[in-house]
């Protein structure tokens, strides 16, 4: 590998990723992915979202040469359906009545690109929400006041949608808000990147 540190990229628009890879402190910039995001049949929610962060790292990876590409991507399950973003403010509803005092799990994948050789460390954190038996009030209430419609599962956990929740499980909080930043160190340690 090269003496210069190589240039660190995010392969997302998204203001949430962006936020929580400010907190590592390290110099990046984003830039928005061309990737299809259509399941295969047959794929497992583990495979899709792992070959969805490679793919979005890898659109990038000629417009950025000598780079780490970080690409993720996530999807939340409740009863091995995934819960898309959902749009409107009756189908965040629905959402949430159907997450009421169940178990949500989100898969993120995570992939760091290094093209400098183009090797590519890629990754699954799974992250558990216990939603609390939330009535028809209380759901209304939460999506007139945080708006969650692009959000998959129809919920902030970063804000109000805290409290929706009785419990989080896992070993990554970042998980949960699309970027898992502990397994993220791990792979920019491992391509050279000094982090405290």
């Amino acid at each position: 590998m090269s003496e210069s540190l190589p240039e660190l990229i995010l392969a997302s628009t998204s203001p949430f990723r962006a936020a929580l890879l400010e907190r590592l402190q390290a110099p990046f910039r984003s830039a928005a992915p061309d990737c299809d995001e259509t399941p295969v049949p047959g794929e497992s929610h583990s495979e899709l979202v792992q070959r969805l962060a490679e793919g979005k790292a890898r659109s990038l990876a000629a417009a950025y040469p000598d780079s780490l590409i970080i690409g993720s991507d996530q999807v939340a399950e409740l009863d091995g359906a995934i819960l898309g973003k959902p749009g409107t403010a009756d189908n965040a509803q629905r959402q949430l009545a159907a997450c009421s005092g169940r178990t949500v799990r989100f898969h993120t994948g995570l992939c760091l690109l290094d093209t400098r050789d183009n090797s590519a460390q890629v990754d699954e954190v799974i992250f558990d929400v216990v939603f609390r038996p939330l009535t028809e009030a209380q759901i209304q209430a939460y999506v007139e006041k945080e708006q969650p419609l692009n959000c998959a599962g129809s919920f902030k956990s970063e804000g109000l949608g805290i409290t929706l929740f009785s419990a989080l499980r896992g070993d990554d909080p970042n998980a949960l808000i699309g970027l898992p930043l502990i397994r993220l160190c791990d792979m920019l340690r491992e391509r050279g990147l000094s982090l405290p």
